[in-house]
Order: C-alpha cells, then structure tokens, then sequence
C-alpha cells in the first residue's frame, strides 16, 4: 500500500489505470480555479458498454487495493454507458464513445487546464503495470 494524498498524482496514476486497459481519449482536467467540486476530473472513452463497465472496476478495485481509498459516490445511466466515480479531488467520467460526443464535458470545462498525456505519463510512470 501506498499513500496517495495528492490530487494530481491520484489524477494521474487513475490515467495511468485507464490507458492500461486500453481506454480512448483519456484527459485530464485541472478545474481547481475554475470549480469547487474537485481539483481534477477525469476522463475516458469505452468502445462498449462492457468496457465502459471494465474500466470503472479497474479504478475502483486498483485504488482500493494499492491506495486503500474507495469512492465516496458512483453514479451509472441505466444502460451502463456512463460511469462516474468520485474521489472527492478526482471525478472520473467513463463514458462510452456515443455518450462522449453527447456530454462533451471537455467543451463544457473548456476553462479548465489540460494535463498532458506526456506530463501524466511520466509522473504515474511508477504505477503501470507494465514495467
């Protein structure tokens, strides 16, 4: 176990989680001067529901395991094509591909600053499984 009392970090290393199991599109979004509901949201695209599903029990059972943090609140649409898991700092929003282009979160939020996905890569690049 490791502590995780960052916010940027938690952002990055659930980024991390996200693109190991091959979700699209992942951003990151700092809106701390923006918005007081988190520090950061976010976001990644599934190709299917069943991934969309996948992705969100990646997140919640490695940041349980590793972090031994869980989710304050999970919300789902009925059909399983929108998943949100909130951190409290972090909001992850896994939404499938058609739900994507409908919310457009990252246009909504377009004032928010972006994390790369160099800058994320490297700074979770000790918590891939892959090494």
């Amino acid at each position: 176990m490791t502590d995780i009392t960052d916010s940027k970090l938690l952002a990055c290393v659930i980024a991390r989680i996200l693109d190991d199991k091959l979700g699209k599109d992942i951003s990151i979004l700092n809106i701390s001067h923006v918005s007081s509901l988190a520090d950061y949201f976010v976001i990644v695209t599934g190709d299917s529901t069943p991934q969309v599903k996948a992705l969100m029990e990646a997140v919640k059972d490695t940041i349980k395991k590793r972090f031994e943090r869980l989710p304050s609140r999970m919300e789902n649409d009925v059909r399983n094509r929108w998943n949100l898991l909130d951190y409290g700092d972090v909001v992850v929003h896994i939404l499938h591909k058609d739900e994507r282009e409908t919310y457009a979160i990252e246009k909504f939020w377009n004032h928010a600053f972006s994390v790369t996905e160099a800058e994320w890569k490297e700074i979770s690049k000790d918590y891939t499984v892959y090494k």
